[in-house]
């Protein structure tokens, strides 16, 4: 019988690595069915040290990867990512895994693309494959006035060298024939606006290689290690009060999604960011049925079907603010109708499960990724709903910020002056469907 030798841990911290074992297929089948005798962990579960150059609270994406790049490009690598539950928890393992860089204003088509970018290379860089599926991303016009805007934003793409295109009505019906192209509809289908390196990723697979790349180059991640406060000494950052002690901190970084305010109370720093559920539903699984991601802002629905054929649905926020995890049933009701107009066939599906994530909104729905007032406190929220899409590309220049006191030119633009300046950078639109 054939033996599977399991692949070389990464290394990158003190200490000999582990013997590995030599497994039987029947011995791998047996584990694959619960019992996970004799599997090695993808990275450490340390206790804290009293003290790290930086500590990255929130152990999503955005904190992973920002600890990775941190320890990658800057050689910052006396780092710990605090996690109050488990990784990916949060709203890394609660969205519908959208990526794409389809967006109006030259600041946010800058940022988007990098992080587009590093979608393409991510599953090599980390050495672990994140599924991401360049599989196109296509947003349907419903009226004569959002086909213009969608031309206007096909065109700034353009100027930004980001691929995109319009597609005619014989253009979609030949992409997605399940589409309702009737015309007999409220909101009839006019076109779309195609962007063709768009597409979804593994939420948890970009979460799990973000931490076992960061873990390999010496960084601690700690998991259910909730963050009760935020020790200040006059205008500086000293550390973390949290449920496994104090730890101490040249530098203290922020990234919780949709705690944001609450952890930025805790040094006496009001942020112009609120908070509000956002659902989605998955299907039970169908044969292919939408080979790109479908999304539409004027009926409020974007749909993607995923590897094991499910159909993984979304809309809007809940439009009361709440950090609870959990929706609504009109919502849910609104996006089914949504589903069912622009596609009938789904009718006949039942819903497998939902769920909600927490998303914090800025005023003009872009995201702050900045250093503050407060020495040694730095900030990275507000995406609302464009978060997962910006993971390796908000880590990046995060890291960039963090290490050098200063932001990247990509992150220029995101600081909190800009709300007091009137220098808004506004992607209602191009956000407008909550994604």
């Amino acid at each position: 019988m054939p033996m599977l030798k399991p692949p070389p841990r990464l290394g990158g911290y003190p200490g000999k690595a582990p013997r590995l074992k030599r497994y039987s297929i029947v011995e791998l089948a047996r584990n694959a069915r619960g019992h996970h005798e004799g599997w090695w962990e993808a990275w450490r579960s340390p206790e804290p040290k009293p003290r790290y150059d930086v500590v990255i609270v929130g152990g999503g994406g955005h904190g992973l990867a920002t600890a990775y790049y941190l320890a990658k490009e800057h050689n910052i690598r006396n780092v710990a990512v605090i996690e109050r539950g488990w990784l990916g928890g949060g709203n890394t393992g609660r969205n519908t895994t959208i990526v794409r860089s389809n967006y109006l204003q030259d600041e946010s088509a800058a940022l988007y693309e990098k992080s587009l970018q590093l979608f393409e290379g991510l599953s090599a860089d980390l050495n672990y494959n994140v599924m991401f599926s360049p599989r196109g991303l296509l947003a349907l016009c419903h009226t004569p006035h959002e086909l213009r805007e969608a031309q206007r934003r096909c065109h700034a793409m353009r100027l930004n060298a980001i691929d995109s295109e319009m597609v005619t009505l014989d253009g979609l019906k030949a992409m997605v024939p399940v589409l309702d192209l009737s015309g007999s509809k409220r909101y009839p289908v006019l076109g779309g606006l195609l962007q063709r390196r768009g597409g979804v990723a593994r939420h948890d697979a970009v979460a799990w290689g973000f931490a076992r790349g960061a873990d390999a180059f010496g960084v601690d991640i700690i998991q259910n290690c909730e963050v009760t406060g935020i020790r200040r000494e006059g205008d500086r950052v000293t550390g973390v009060e949290t449920t496994r002690g104090f730890i101490g901190a040249g530098k203290v970084a922020v990234v919780a999604a949709g705690h944001t305010t609450t952890l930025a109370d805790m040094v006496g720093l009001r942020l112009p960011i609120h908070s509000h559920p956002l659902q989605a539903l998955v299907s039970e699984p169908v044969k292919p049925l939408l080979p790109c991601v479908v999304m539409s802002a004027q009926v409020h629905v974007y749909l993607s079907q995923s590897d094991k054929g499910e159909v993984v649905m979304g809309a809007g926020i809940d439009l009361f603010q709440s950090y609870g995890q959990r929706g609504s049933l009109p919502v849910l009701e609104g996006q089914l109708a949504a589903a069912c107009e622009l596609f009938p066939v789904l009718s006949r599906l039942r819903m497998l499960r939902t769920w909600a994530g927490i998303v914090d909104i800025c005023p003009d729905a872009s995201p702050v990724i900045a250093k503050t007032p407060i020495e040694g406190f730095y900030v990275n929220g507000g995406w609302g709903t464009g978060g997962f899409k910006a993971t390796p590309g908000s880590g990046y220049v995060f890291a960039h910020t963090i290490a050098r006191n200063e932001p990247h030119a990509l992150n220029a633009r995101y600081g909190l002056e800009r709300f007091s300046g009137g220098l808004l950078i506004d992607e209602h639109a191009a956000a407008g469907v909550a994604h």
